[in-house]
């Protein structure tokens, strides 16, 4: 979610002078002193304390030449969410959210000196907001829920890439003949070379040479590329789950490849070069248990 400052009062307690006595052509003025216009108004309940709102906005700083576009959610790779929580300031952008419908679209005018202090808190003003300067926002109330029916729908959602991710490496193993047993977990242990020392316990450090990659071959991450093998202890969450359970498997000087569901690498994490709900291939070597 987006942590921006949140919201908001009640409608009920949203007092609105005339439109008359708006500096801004078309707007209104709240008694917090926040302008306002509706470009969209429909009916229903307006988003309250505690509700997770999903937006679509964009801010400018109001400019004779025309205004400059500062921040948009549409550069966000995911649908921009808030919780709505009390204002941060008399008449910031979440006091507006009270005044919302789901499909709303609203415009907002306020000061942006009161923005950047006391709604992002930031340390230093930038040097653009001067005395008198002006944000315009443009928001669209997408979605209202309460707290738990966002977390419902981020849990199925959730449970649906790992669905898919898990039908992609299914399909992958098959068209590569790799008829190893899943453990209970869903990894896919294959043993390239046997080892004949003892097997790590957890808690105890172990050394892994590496080479980690993508279903389509692509080379993330190689300790044998850098020439160093890396140390870790066995079973604490130091590393992704998969390998934890898959150098548990191995044996001081085994080799094998560990086919990893996204569910026990990543998730829906984006980890730099490894996208979310990713499923991935480690060539691995237990070099040492210590």
């Amino acid at each position: 979610m987006l942590s921006m400052a949140a919201v908001a009062m009640l409608f009920a307690s949203v007092m609105f002078s005339c439109a008359e006595n708006s500096p801004y052509p078309g707007y209104k003025q709240t008694e917090s002193g926040m302008y306002y216009r509706y470009l969209t108004q429909n009916e229903g309940e307006t988003a309250k304390l505690g509700d997770v709102v999903e937006i679509d906005l964009a801010y400018y700083l109001m400019r004779e030449s025309g205004d400059s576009l500062l921040y948009t959610t549409e550069s966000l790779p995911e649908p921009a969410f808030d919780l709505v929580r009390e204002p941060s300031f008399p008449g910031d952008l979440y006091d507006g959210f009270a005044m919302m419908h789901k499909g709303d679209s609203m415009s907002f005018i306020m000061s942006a000196d009161s923005v950047f202090r006391r709604q992002f808190h930031a340390p230093i003003v930038p040097e653009f907001v001067t005395p008198g300067s002006m944000l315009r926002w443009e928001v669209k109330m997408k979605d209202i829920m309460t707290e738990e029916e966002f977390n419902a729908r981020q849990v199925a959602k959730e449970e649906a890439a790992f669905a898919e991710a898990q039908q992609v490496l299914d399909a992958f193993l098959a068209e590569n003949g790799i008829d190893a047993t899943p453990t209970e977990s869903g990894l896919v242990y294959v043993c390239t070379k046997p080892g004949k020392g003892a097997q790590p316990q957890a808690g105890q450090t172990v050394k892994v040479h590496y080479t980690g990659k993508l279903l389509d071959g692509t080379v993330f991450d190689s300790s044998v590329e850098r020439g160093e093998p890396i140390s870790f202890p066995l079973g604490t969450g130091y590393v992704i789950p998969g390998w934890d359970e898959g150098i548990a498997l191995m044996k001081k000087g085994e080799t094998g490849l560990l086919y990893i569901p996204a569910k026990l690498a990543y998730g829906g994490r984006n980890a730099g070069p490894i996208p979310p709900y990713s499923n991935l291939i480690f060539e691995v070597e237990l070099v040492d248990i210590e």
